[in-house]
């Protein structure tokens, strides 16, 4: 994948350099999104809620997006010491039940993305050419050999994107608690 139709990204209109902002602009992004009227109960209900059952949740994806940082930090460690390692995949539908994303304050979660964000960001920002062309064999949607060019632009695409479903959701679900 080089390019979400979806959302629009497109990996390469991300220089390298650009990386690290990047990851970092995704905190705040997340935090503007579940932190306004923090202490408000029906705000909190609103992250909570599913549209539908098959859609997760505002905090659902923003739990999803601060484990895949983590898990992208864990694999470009794994990928600069290994040679072409290949990724577990993440068990992304598990970790929303086993990991009780539902559960997690969003306040916490708001902070939790800014940190798994930063933590990536400063892995990525002291990257040499060759470390960038390092080789990994990326689990998902089918096992296939990648950069850690692309993992970075694909963490970067992770958050994007998600940030835009968590838009979507909050929209639904509001339109559905007004109605």
């Amino acid at each position: 994948m080089d390019h979400c139709a979806q959302c629009g990204f497109t990996y390469e209109d991300l220089g390298v350099g650009e990386i690290p902002g990047a990851l970092r602009q995704l905190g705040t992004g997340f935090r503007s999104r579940l932190e306004p009227g923090i202490q408000d109960t029906e705000r909190e209900n609103l992250l909570r809620r599913r549209p539908e059952p098959e859609v997760w949740s505002a905090l659902e994806y923003s739990c999803h997006v601060r484990d895949v940082l983590l898990i992208q930090r864990e694999r470009l460690y794994l990928a600069l010491v290994e040679d072409n390692p290949q990724f577990s995949p993440m068990h992304r539908d598990q970790r929303v039940i086993l990991g009780r994303y539902n559960d997690d304050s969003a306040e916490d979660v708001s902070r939790e993305v800014g940190l798994a964000a930063s933590l990536l960001a400063r892995a990525f920002a002291t990257f040499d050419a060759a470390q960038w062309d390092r080789r990994c064999v990326y689990p998902y949607p089918t096992p296939a050999q990648r950069t850690l060019a692309w993992l970075a632009r694909h963490s970067v695409h992770e958050g994007r994107h998600h940030l835009q479903d968590v838009d979507r959701v909050l929209c639904m679900v509001a339109a559905s608690a007004d109605g």
